[in-house]
């Protein structure tokens, strides 16, 4: 079969053969229907990252989405025709295994979680990077609940659906997002306001802001804006370092909080969301052999929303 591989940083994925996995006993394959990009393909192609990935070539790919097609003689969670996702982690495909831009994938049964019926695989794909991730920082991390004035900082793949999140539990929303082409997408969600600053929001007295941007002044942008006592849960790592102003941080007793990727447990709670018409993700779906131009375009920012392969 053919897959999309990750062989030498800085070089584009190339499109090889390889021998189509068999399972192990706690193993189970899944035929792929969709497959997501996400920017961490980007980054352990161009050497961020790079020092995750346990060999090379490694086929890239770790938001994955279809059906069963072989089960390992210990699965018992599991069968042959059934529809499954296999959310993101860093022991799972694409990171620590071969991954899923490629027909076929091998996984970890205890990793796997059952499709929800009406859920399409390509809102399923997303749901198990961006989906995940979002909900944790949002529920798990931020302790968002009905009632709460969330900010949003970056209304991108995840930061929409963090959003979509937030909403569907009853808070109220405010975003802050750089690009202006995004702003009539927010205001559709139902949000309270968008600006193109999180600071435009001190007034607003918001309980929590989730950062799914990290460009180095958008943290230190939260900290200036949430009201005392308040809660910032820091997702985006657009930059590596940011400056903060640890007086404000101090004297307002600002709880910072990091959070990152999500549990099993997440994506299916996504999952049943994503099944009640509740959120949503934006995606711009590809063929299989768009994969690793895709990628580019990841790279090069010209990417709004979830890019999705979807074949199979």
């Amino acid at each position: 079969m053919k897959a999309w591989q990750f062989t030498e940083v800085g070089q584009p994925l190339s499109l090889n053969e390889v021998a189509t996995p068999t399972p192990e006993a706690n193993e189970i394959v899944v035929h792929v229907r969709a497959a997501g990009l996400c920017h961490s393909d980007v980054g352990f192609s161009d050497g961020t990252l790079t020092p995750l990935l346990p060999f090379r070539p490694i086929t890239l790919g770790h938001e994955i989405a279809g059906i069963v097609s072989a089960i390992g003689s210990d699965v018992t969670e599991f069968s042959v025709g059934q529809s499954v996702v296999i959310p993101a982690a860093i022991e799972g495909p694409g990171t620590s295994k071969n991954g899923g831009f490629a027909d076929e994938v091998v996984v970890l049964e205890r990793l796997v979680v059952a499709l929800p019926d009406g859920v399409p695989f390509d809102q399923a794909a997303a749901a198990t990077d961006a989906g995940l991730t979002s909900y944790h920082a949002i529920i798990d991390q931020g302790g968002v609940a009905a009632g709460t004035k969330v900010g949003i900082i970056g209304l991108g793949g995840l930061g929409s659906l963090g959003a979509q999140i937030a909403l569907a539990v009853g808070a109220t929303v405010y975003v802050a997002e750089k690009n202006e082409k995004v702003h009539d997408f927010a205001r559709s969600l139902g949000v309270e306001a968008v600006s193109t600053d999180i600071e435009d929001f001190t007034d607003a007295e918001l309980d929590v802001i989730v950062d799914f941007a990290g460009f180095g002044t958008t943290t230190n942008g939260a900290i200036k804006t949430i009201r005392r006592g308040g809660r910032i849960v820091q997702v985006g790592l657009g930059k590596a370092n940011a400056t903060l102003d640890m007086q404000t941080l101090t004297l307002n007793e600002v709880q910072l909080f990091g959070s990152q990727a999500g549990s099993k447990q997440n994506c299916a709670d996504v999952l049943e969301l994503v099944a009640e018409g509740k959120i949503t993700s934006r995606i711009t779906p590809i063929g299989f052999d768009e994969i690793g131009d895709g990628i580019g375009k990841l790279e090069r920012g010209e990417v709004i929303g979830r890019l999705v392969a979807i074949f199979g």
